[in-house]
């Protein structure tokens, strides 16, 4: 026998063939939709986490910058109170929702309130307060000449009716209850506007 012959004697009359198992193109569309869905879902509770919230506002305090009911974009990375800053902060034993107020002052400041002539000194200078609505009145809380490390004192702008570091209620505020600092309101979408 030659060696041709023997080498096709030994040979199988068909190869074996390869089996591709396919996924039909509906499996495959609806596996990579949920992998889409469920990584935006991952990286929106990790922004809204760690980056931003969405507070909404309550009460008559802070207007005219902020109405009842506005919904706010609030950020809180690394975030450092400043002067003027619209800031939320969370409940306390003394009160039971989030509070929205401007830091008036921080930490090492000399803080000065003339209610007789409705003037707020920091550092010996008057602020310009284009931003309040009524009389800041004497809630008769306690004003401290020199606000203490880690505290910060805030008012709202509505300074008639807010409850604030004025009142023996709410006081100073530690400066690790302050959840972000407020940036935009995004609803009602006829008062869309920044704060911060």
């Amino acid at each position: 026998m030659s060696k041709s012959k023997a080498n096709k004697a030994l040979k199988p009359a068909t190869e074996p063939r390869a089996i591709h198992l396919k996924k039909s193109d509906g499996t495959s569309s609806l596996y990579e939709w949920i992998h889409s869905l469920v990584f935006a879902v991952a990286i929106v509770v990790i922004i809204l986490t760690f980056f931003l919230r969405l507070v909404d506002v309550s009460g008559t305090s802070m207007l005219d910058t902020l109405k009842s009911e506005d919904k706010v974009i609030v950020t809180n990375f690394f975030y450092t109170p400043n002067h003027g800053d619209i800031v939320v902060i969370s409940h306390g034993a003394e009160y039971s929702k989030p509070l929205i107020k401007r830091v008036i002052a921080t930490e090492g400041d000399k803080l000065e309130i003339d209610f007789e002539t409705e003037t707020v000194r920091v550092n010996g200078e008057v602020l310009k307060e284009d931003y309040i609505k009524g009389h800041t009145r004497d809630e008769q809380g306690e004003i401290p000449q020199v606000v203490p490390k880690g505290k910060v004192f805030v008012m709202g702008d509505n300074r008639t009716v807010s409850l604030d570091s004025r009142s023996p209620e709410i006081g100073l505020i530690d400066v690790k209850d302050i959840i972000g600092k407020a940036q935009f309101v995004v609803f009602p979408f006829d008062h869309i506007k920044f704060v911060g």
